[in-house]
Order: C-alpha cells, then sequence, then structure tokens
C-alpha cells in the first residue's frame, strides 16, 4: 500500500478541500489509519496557544484528532513571508518543518493525505510549490479537476506539467461538479483521453447543488452586515433568494431556506405580506432562513436596531442582518460568495464523504502498483 497521498488540484476553487475531506473519512472507513496535513497554507486562524490554517482545524473538528499545528500545519506564509524569504531564505526552516511533520504523521499511520494549496504553482515563491511539497514527502498525487471535457483536459494537462518536471508520480484524477446528466458523456471522453494520457481516472462526483449553498453567517460577512436579532441562527443554510418589493406568492408555497432581502423602508410590509400567506396555507415551518435589511448603498448602517420583530420572527426565530448596501448590491455581493467548507456546515460533510465514497474507486487509490 502507498504510504503518502497529495490531492492537488488545477486552481482555486474547484472542490480541493472538499474532496480532500471526503477521502480521507471514507478511507478511515475501510480501516485504514489515515492521518491529515496542510504543509503549507495562507489562511489562518490564531487561536492563542496555536496558529493553524484553517482547513487543519475543520479537519480536526469533523476527523476528531487532537490538532498540533507543528503537525498538521506545520508551514503559514502569513502577510510579509514571501518577501521576507526572498531577503534571506535562510533564516526560513520551511522544509525541516514539513519533513518533521511527514515523519511523525508516517510513523503514526497506515496512510498520510496531504491537502495541497491553490493550483500547483502556489508556493513557488519560497521553493514550495505543490510540485515542491510532494516530492519533498514521497508523496503520489491525486489531482482534482473541475468537470467538463476540452477545458479539463487543457487545465489537467497545465497542471501535470509541473508535477512532471519534478517526477512526482501522478495516481489519478478526480473530476468534480460534474452535472448528473451530462456524467456517462464526460466519463466517456475523458476516459478515452487520459488512457491516452496513461492516467488513472479515479472518480467523477457528480455536483451537489446542497455544497454550494451559503449559511447566513457567510452572507453577513460578505455584505459586511451587522446582526440584530437571533444570531444563534446563522448557521442557517440559504438556497434562493426573495426581494421584498416582489415577494412571491409560488416561491414562498414551494421553496424552502429562503433569504428576504428587502429595504428597510418596506420591512414591515413584506414581514406582514410574507406571515399572512405563510398562515393563510397553514405552513408550519416558515420558508424563510433569514433576513437582510438594505440601506441605500450611501449611508452606514440603515437601523441600529430591528424596526418589526414580529411574532412570527420570533416563533420562527429568523436571523436578521442589516447592511449599509442597498439591495441590489446585496444580491451582487452574495451571488459572488465562493463557498467553501468549514465547520459550520457539518451537513457539507457529511454529503462531501458521501459522494467520494460513492463515486471514487478507493482501493485503487491504496494500490501501490499505480505509482509510476
Amino acid at each position: 500500500m502507498i504510504k503518502s497521498v497529495y490531492v492537488a488540484a488545477t486552481s482555486q476553487h474547484v472542490g480541493k478541500t472538499t474532496s480532500t475531506l471526503g477521502l480521507v473519512a471514507a478511507l478511515r472507513q475501510t480501516g485504514v489509519r489515515v492521518g491529515y496535513c496542510k504543509p503549507v497554507g495562507q489562511e489562518f486562524l490564531d487561536l492563542g496557544n496555536l496558529r493553524v490554517d484553517k482547513d487543519a482545524l475543520l479537519f480536526s473538528k469533523v476527523m476528531d484528532f487532537q490538532l498540533a499545528s507543528e503537525i498538521h500545519s506545520p508551514v503559514i506564509l502569513g502577510k510579509g513571508a514571501t518577501t521576507a524569504y526572498l531577503d534571506d531564505p535562510s533564516q526560513f526552516d520551511y522544509r525541516e518543518r514539513i519533513l518533521r511533520a511527514s515523519k511523525i504523521l508516517q510513523e503514526q499511520n497506515d496512510l498520510v493525505i496531504y491537502e495541497g494549496t491553490g493550483h500547483p504553482g502556489v508556493g513557488s515563491v519560497v521553493d514550495l510549490s505543490n510540485a515542491d511539497v510532494a516530492k519533498l514527502v514521497g508523496a503520489g498525487v491525486i489531482i482534482i479537476v473541475e468537470g467538463g471535457i476540452g477545458n479539463t483536459i487543457d487545465r489537467l494537462s497545465l497542471c501535470l506539467s509541473k508535477f512532471n518536471e519534478k517526477d512526482v508520480p501522478v495516481l489519478g484524477v478526480i473530476i468534480n461538479k460534474v452535472v448528473p446528466e451530462k456524467v456517462d458523456k464526460v466519463r466517456y471522453y475523458l476516459s478515452k483521453k487520459l488512457n491516452q494520457m496513461n492516467i488513472h481516472l479515479l472518480g467523477i462526483l457528480p455536483y451537489d447543488r446542497t455544497l454550494s449553498h451559503p449559511i447566513m453567517a457567510t452572507i453577513n460577512e460578505a455584505v459586511q452586515g451587522r446582526v440584530l436579532a437571533n444570531e444563534e441562527r446563522l448557521d442557517n443554510q440559504v438556497e434562493d433568494y426573495i426581494s421584498g418589493s416582489l415577494v412571491d406568492n409560488e416561491k414562498l408555497l414551494t421553496s424552502e431556506n429562503l433569504l428576504l432581502v428587502v429595504s428597510y423602508k418596506r420591512m414591515a410590509e413584506a414581514m406582514e405580506k410574507i406571515q399572512t400567506i405563510t398562515e393563510e396555507r397553514g405552513l408550519e415551518m416558515s420558508p424563510l432562513s433569514g433576513i437582510i435589511i438594505t440601506g441605500d448603498g450611501r449611508h452606514v448602517m440603515p437601523v441600529e436596531e430591528v424596526p418589526v420583530i414580529n411574532n412570527y420572527v420570533e416563533k420562527h426565530q429568523i436571523p436578521i442582518i442589516t447592511t449599509p448596501l442597498d439591495t441590489l448590491g446585496s444580491v451582487i455581493k452574495i451571488s459572488h460568495i465562493e463557498v467553501k467548507i468549514n465547520t459550520r456546515t457539518p451537513w457539507k460533510a457529511a454529503r462531501a464523504i458521501e459522494l467520494i465514497r460513492e463515486n471514487v474507486n478507493l482501493n485503487a487509490i491504496l494500490e501501490s502498483s499505480l505509482v509510476r
């Protein structure tokens, strides 16, 4: 059995962290002792006695292991790190830190999965590109690429060149976010091309819309909002939104997890209409997962407190936030959110594990014969 796997991706936002989480958990469920490491991190959290990459924290929560920065997040490239390294590389022991972490993890586990950072070239400025790190820890690489045919092959080809340059073995490819009705077509054509390239197709993950749903906390951050009510419900997920000026009867009756985006001037009117519709139709659960009260885009905050908290809002514990952005500005910000799996979205972690288990050839990953 191979000892180390490095999960890389052709670019950001293709599902590397989600896929890595699914792989670690699914392989653990087969009885294999699997360790995790994010060798090079960029976005970190300061937990007082710990300074770790945010993904390492997520994995420790989901996989229930004691987080140690020197083992699970040995290198953090924070602000100013790259210029300081370029000024004097001899002052940094990045490679030694990663090797120490790798040694400990390999002694404790049957298999270690390393999660890469960004696209293959990220980290090159400090001589720690994804290919450099994979080579350093002696890992075979699994590449995550977003679904499609032509663009997928083109991006994969560019990505492979970096690993081939360092003579890093590529174990195979996982195609992510493929529209379900196109899975067979993508599988046929990609298998054809990958066979020519002597690369294993390890699996195709169908696009799951639920993994792209943001939660209210993410939306609050995106619109630079402030919580006015029911802060404890900011984990509510949002599937769609409705405008307060165009409250849609049909959408209210057929949808759930809706975000009401409404100007402070129309708040009372919109809430009265929503309450009337849902009560007349006898809906026990509110279709609303949250409310944004918008401003005019020019002033700081439209309201300092909730203008209307009626029995309906209290009964359903609907979180309310306010933003200085106007309604259009808020919708634009929300539409540009890059949804990430995190510690507040346990259902996404569970779904990621399920997708990997159902669609990826785990046995093939464990077979050392795949290493070229």
